[in-house]
Order: C-alpha cells, then structure tokens, then sequence
C-alpha cells in the first residue's frame, strides 16, 4: 500500500488514505490516519471519497511524526567526499518535529545560514511493535555552516523546514529488498547524486536494532538513513544551494519529492 495525507479544495483539515495506481487517491473509510493504519489500530479500508492525484495538495504523510532520527555518514563515497572515516557503529542525531514539510516543500533557509545544502535519503517509518511499517523520501536539508561550528546538529539540521518528507509511505511488503533501491538527485535538473542503498554501510534493521537499544521506536517515527556522496558541499567549488533552487529526489519503488529552496 501507499499510505498518504493530503489537503483537498473544499474539504476541512488534511485527509489520509491510499494512492490507487497512478493517479487516484481515496480516503480511509473510517477516518484513520496513517499513523493508526502503521500501529494496526486502524483500517486501511478506502470508502467512497476519492479524487485525482493531480487534484490534492500532498501533506507530509505523517504530519506529525513521534520522532526523527537521523543517520551520518552512512555511505562510503559520502565518507570520503567529507574526509571522515567510516564510523565503528552508527551515528545518530535527532532532527525536532518543527523540521517537518511537505514532499513539495518549500525549504525555508534561515538568515543566519549561508551554506545550505541538500541530503537525498531513505528513509524508514516504523510500524506496530518497532518493526519496519514501510518506507518513504526525505530530505535531510543542513546548514553547512552551522554544522561545522556547531557540535550539536540540532539547529543545523533541524530548522524549521528542514525534513521535507514523502511523497507517500510504501508499506514495507511492497520493498522486497530496502537494501538494493537506485537513489537519486537532481538541483535544478542537474543530477548530484546517483547511488544505491546498496552501499549504505549500516542496513535498516541494522539501524532499527541499533536505536531500539536505547529508545522504544512507536508507530510513525522516522528514521533518515543517511545521504550518498554528491552533496553540495562535496564539489569542489561547492555546489550549495540558494533560493529559487529546485531539488529533486527519487528512490526506486517510492516515488519522488520535488521542493523548492525560498
């Protein structure tokens, strides 16, 4: 399934539901979110309110998610490109619940930050009982120049804005294999980042057991994996981003993400 939430001309407040093929979306029946569909406390059951894909403005698909991990330096080629060596286990950080944006975004840059830069990623949503409940896109959105002066992410990685997600949750029996998707990113219609989840260096159970050893995952939470190499700040000059930039970002099975930087 293909578990989305999106606002509609002439209806109150978000509707969650399923996107039907290519270009149909239908309401859950009993009004669940995506949320409960992932906990199993609700039906993931589709009633009679149905429109065209076109037709919705797409929300994030959990517009409030419990919590955002994120994963550094899990590619080898990402590695490099800054100049660290591989980590001995996985390095987490926590981007806050205001990050959060559409699929479409828009990235808001603060004033403060001058080095913008984009971060193409699977990433993982949890489902009942801490399992994988499937898998969606994100956009791990940094400040270069924050994150280097500043020993903490949390600003430079979690302003707001900052975790454009989506464009839907593709429940995890439709991804056979997580660890063998083709990623890839466009800035501008430029492709920066051409890679495979095939050369993460951590897997995602690998990252689920790894957080679950110290945090009980709920239903919604979200797990970034990581980015590949050919991130903005790996050109030489740099390639950052500036406003009116358009980033794009597919992952085989999962669909696409396309958001502007204001």
């Amino acid at each position: 399934m293909k578990l989305a939430t999106w606002a509609v001309d002439g209806r109150d407040g978000l509707v969650a539901g399923q996107v039907l093929g290519e270009d149909t979306v239908a309401a859950f029946a009993d009004g669940s979110t995506v949320i409960e569909v992932l906990a199993g406390t609700g039906s993931a059951e589709t009633g009679s309110d149905s429109w065209p894909l076109a037709a919705v403005t797409l929300s994030a698909p959990i517009p409030a998610p419990g919590t955002i991990y994120g994963i550094g330096l899990n590619y080898l080629k990402h590695i490099e490109e800054t100049g660290n060596t591989p980590p001995e286990q996985p390095i987490v950080f926590v981007k806050v619940r205001g990050s959060v944006a559409p699929p479409g975004g828009p990235i808001v840059c603060p004033e403060v930050v001058r080095r913008l830069d984009y971060e193409g990623e699977l990433t993982i949503v949890i489902g009942a009982g801490g399992t994988i409940g499937g898998y969606c896109i994100a956009d791990d959105v940094s400040a270069r120049d924050l994150q280097g002066r500043e020993p903490q992410w949390t600003r430079a990685k979690g302003a707001d804005t900052f975790c454009p997600f989506g464009p839907w949750v593709t429940t995890s029996d439709e991804v056979p294999d997580a660890g063998d998707l083709s990623l890839r990113t466009w800035v501008n219609g430029e492709l920066r980042q051409d890679s495979s989840t095939s050369d993460l260096l951590f897997g995602c159970q690998e990252l689920v057991d790894f957080i679950a050893q110290t945090n009980t995952l709920e239903p919604g939470d979200l797990i970034l994996t990581g980015t590949p190499s050919g991130v903005g700040m790996g050109f030489d000059p740099p390639k950052l981003l500036t406003s009116g930039d358009v980033i794009r970002i597919e992952i085989e099975r999962l669909g696409s993400i396309e958001h502007a930087v204001r």
